[in-house]
């Protein structure tokens, strides 16, 4: 059993990552930075990295993949949502930003080039793309015998979309008095698989196809993909008076919130206002992985925030509950 220092309590960093290396590692590269042009918009760190086309328009880019899902999806020999996943990963990191995401590139590195699996893989990619809105234009595949297993492959991506400036949302435009809409996610997403299959398939050992626990097999719920709020987003940034939004991925709620709130001020979070769905309960339980540790490695419920003026949060709650999206007041900032 890996520990925090708590006997018998699982964390993420001895199931295999260091979320504070990262960060560590973010802070480092900043330092070496050297490339650069008049035209970016802000440094590193950011959801999206910003480009100014001209006066009135910036491109927004971003890049990720979806981490040790994949390895659920080898495990099922189920390869035709691990896709969504990672467009949801990409393009929910644009729009964040206000920016609407226009096209998207794949990469694929396997041990062998399967023709059937990757069809179906790309196949994923392409749903996502329809989902958010934007054009699958291009990828490449690569093989790497000697490197990985024959039927191992790894899935990366990046997207660019167009923001104009009056429309750019940011922490800039966030005030105390702001209430946080919370969005419900579909499940864990594409964060925090580590910890999940350490806890859920090591040290508990329960089978994919088991339904004991959750109803459903777990494999299937491991699997649901991703939720791509783009056009969601996009939407209700056209309709009410949206000042910014967050993408709860690695870091959980509290860390990525914090990433679009101006220096001085605070969001005050309401935890009652929601229940996780039942497979952050299993992972805890069975893991015996502390509120802490769940908080940094998941994103518990909360897929994506929108911060609003108090006076929009009606109005941002009904444009999203008309889109099938399940959202509430979580909080506000002060």
């Amino acid at each position: 059993m890996i520990s925090d220092g708590v006997e018998g309590s699982a964390t993420y960093a001895a199931a295999g990552v260091d979320i504070e290396a990262g960060d560590r590692a973010v802070e480092l590269i900043k330092k070496r930075l050297t490339s650069t042009r008049p035209e970016v918009v802000g440094g590193l760190g950011g959801f999206a990295g910003l480009f100014k086309l001209d006066d009135g328009r910036m491109l927004a880019t971003s890049t990720d993949g979806v981490g040790t899902k994949v390895a659920i999806a080898q495990a099922m020999d189920r390869h035709d949502t691990i896709g969504i996943d990672l467009v949801g990963m990409v393009v929910d990191d644009i729009v964040v930003c206000g920016a609407e995401p226009l096209f998207m590139t794949d990469y694929i590195a396997c041990g062998r080039v399967v023709p059937e699996r990757i069809a179906d893989i790309v196949a994923g990619i392409d749903a996502g793309c329809a989902i958010a809105g934007c054009a699958l234009i291009g990828g490449e595949t690569a093989e790497h015998p000697g490197l990985l297993e024959p039927d191992a492959y790894d899935v990366a991506g990046a997207a660019t979309g167009i923001v104009t400036a009056d429309r750019l949302l940011g922490a800039d435009r966030v005030r105390a008095g702001d209430v946080v809409v919370a969005m419900r996610s579909s499940g864990l997403h594409s964060n925090g698989y580590s910890l999940a299959r350490h806890v859920l398939l090591s040290v508990a050992r329960l089978p994919l196809d088991s339904t004991a626990d959750l109803g459903v097999p777990l494999g299937e719920v491991l699997l649901t993909p991703t939720r791509i709020y783009t056009k969601d987003c996009l939407a209700l940034a056209a309709a009410v008076e949206v000042h910014a939004l967050c993408h709860v991925t690695g870091g959980g709620l509290t860390a990525n919130l914090a990433r679009v709130l101006p220096p001085g001020l605070t969001a005050t979070i309401d935890r009652a206002s929601w229940t996780p769905d039942p497979i952050f309960e299993l992972i805890a339980d069975r893991g015996r992985v502390s509120p802490d540790e769940m908080e940094r490695t998941f994103n518990l419920g909360v897929g994506m925030v929108a911060v609003v003026p108090e006076s929009a949060a009606a109005a941002t709650l009904a444009l999203l509950r008309d889109r099938a999206v399940d959202a509430w007041v979580a909080g506000q900032i002060h």
